[in-house]
């Protein structure tokens, strides 16, 4: 059985009235009510769809969800399980069909990230007549108490300091006491481009059976989705992510560390590791993952520390981190909005159409693949959006909807907090940047028509007047920020040059040119 490592895991068995009821972002043998019931005993899983007619969501992401659930299904009643599989148009409907047949039955579920999830759920059970019990969540490293103990009665929240201590708990690579290597991380090392020449590692691409075709074609004829319908490389089944976690410590992990934060025209997966849509279901444990890089390095002369630490610290450190402080600042995190953004969101995140190269292409690897990596999320969607004024709640429904591994645990610290500096738990700054960061991490703009080099003019980039205008609409909340010392530095010299007016021109005319869709 699959438990946290860090702090106390829960320990309890099932009673003879007790049903395992297994969510669609738990789908797991590993841990849960499900790891502790006897084989063959009864299990619910409930294919809700009023959630799927909530919103645009890619298509790859319901076929990924739907086909897991139906995949495990069948798994169970192979294995002999009495599986109670209930398609329904909400939760409420099912558990009233489910507790109708079972009246004396009690369901058991480990928690959902999700904030306020279990109460809802116990109102659903308690209006169908039911019982719930809800158990503590086992598919992270820690537990929600270690976090508690960790962070005391602090308001906010430095990813390093938990990294580290997760790395101190846990014991991964460490040595007597201290970082193997001698540094508890390897940023520094992430941040080449790769030479030209240099081939990214191939897709991984499931097998994906008659079951699996169905539920995609399924999908497509009754939601209403967005993003590509065909081209679906995701793995819906246990085996399948384990052959994908094989291959990305195999072909994709000895580059990922140099290349992590690069972006590259039409090379929508890098070396990246492709995993977090299989985690976020549970088809894989956090801690497997983690120990499996780990090994990777320790036996293969290949795979460099720098390339190890980066992928852990993605999982062992931002993955929980992201959990933990989202459950602290929820509910006010989930509408959070401290710079008083107020645009809406541009049509292009949607259609992509767009002359900037750099969002046109990240778009479009979304579009097709309902994935893109986290620089791509962070400094070109996430960016645009910030210096844009986009209201964070509207861009954390769009990338809510866009990709397969977006849940709102996930989505809304991510987004809110750390792609748009909304509330203040944990960014310590604006992640923003002009061109000048796309320019070094890509090569998007070798093919634009703006220029990264320009900031007024036909020509010049959008992100330059955004960046100076961000800055000079948002003085107040910014200046006194000791990160933000040097660029409000830069942004008295532009005053006193003369030059903000015409930036803040440029910005208007801009924003006349995205309305018109001309941008």
């Amino acid at each position: 059985m699959r438990q946290p490592t860090v702090g106390t895991s829960p320990t309890y068995s099932l009673d003879d009235d007790e049903v395992p009821w297994v969510l669609g972002t738990q789908l797991t043998e590993q841990c849960g009510p499900l790891a502790r019931a006897p084989e063959g005993s009864r299990v619910l899983l409930i294919e809700a769809h009023d959630f799927a007619r909530r919103m645009p969501y890619h298509h790859h992401k319901l076929t990924l969800v739907f086909a897991a659930m139906r995949q495990l299904r069948d798994r169970l009643r192979e294995a002999g399980y009495d599986v109670r599989y209930i398609e329904a148009d909400s939760f409420g409907d099912a558990f009233t069909e489910f507790f109708t047949e079972n009246p004396e039955t009690t369901l058991v579920t480990m928690r959902s990230p999700s904030y306020g999830s279990a109460r809802r759920f116990r109102d659903l059970v308690e209006e169908a007549d039911g019982d719930l019990r809800v158990v503590e969540n086992e598919l992270f490293v820690s537990t929600r108490e270690a976090f508690e103990a960790w962070a005391g009665d602090d308001e906010q929240f430095r990813h390093e300091s938990f990294y580290r201590w997760m790395r101190q708990e846990t014991g991964v690579l460490m040595a007597d006491g201290d970082p193997v290597g001698g540094e508890w991380n390897y940023d520094e090392q992430n941040r080449e481009f790769p030479p030209e020449g240099w081939d990214a590692p191939a897709v991984p691409t499931p097998d994906h059976d008659d079951l699996t075709r169905e539920t995609a074609d399924w999908v497509a004829d009754t939601f209403d989705t967005w993003g590509r319908e065909d081209e679906f490389v995701w793995p819906v089944t246990r085996k399948q992510a384990c052959e994908q976690l094989d291959h990305s410590l195999t072909h994709r992990l000895p580059e990922f560390g140099p290349y992590q934060d690069a972006m590259r025209s039409e090379d929508w997966a890098m070396s990246h590791a492709l995993l977090s849509g299989a985690l976020n279901i549970g088809l894989l444990h956090p801690i497997e993952v983690v120990e499996a890089i780990e090994d990777a390095y320790h036996r293969r002369e290949e795979v460099g520390l720098a390339s190890a630490e980066g992928c852990i610290r993605q999982i062992l450190g931002w993955r929980e981190f992201m959990r933990h402080v989202y459950r602290r600042a929820m509910p006010e995190l989930a509408t959070a909005n401290q710079l008083d953004a107020t645009h809406s969101l541009p049509d292009f995140y949607w259609t992509g159409d767009t002359e900037m190269n750099c969002l046109s292409e990240t778009v479009e690897d979304v579009r097709d693949h309902g994935y893109s990596h986290h620089i791509q999320r962070l400094m070109v969607l996430a960016n645009f959006a910030t210096l844009w004024g986009v209201e964070p709640a509207e861009l954390n429904e769009w990338f809510h909807a866009a990709y397969v591994d977006a849940y709102h645990w996930v989505t809304t610290p991510n987004v809110v907090e750390m792609g748009q500096y909304g509330h203040g738990v944990f960014a310590s700054k604006p992640y923003v940047s002009s061109a000048n960061y796309v320019e070094e991490m890509s090569d998007y703009c070798e093919g634009c028509v703006y220029d990264p080099d320009s900031d007024t003019g036909e020509d010049a980039c959008p992100f330059n007047a955004l960046y100076w205008d961000f800055l000079d609409r948002n003085e107040e909340p910014l200046r006194s920020n000791h990160r933000m010392g040097l660029m409000y530095g830069h942004v008295d010299n532009k005053r006193d040059a003369g030059s903000m007016a015409d930036l803040r021109e440029q910005v208007a005319e801009m924003r006349e040119a995205a309305a018109d869709g001309d941008l």
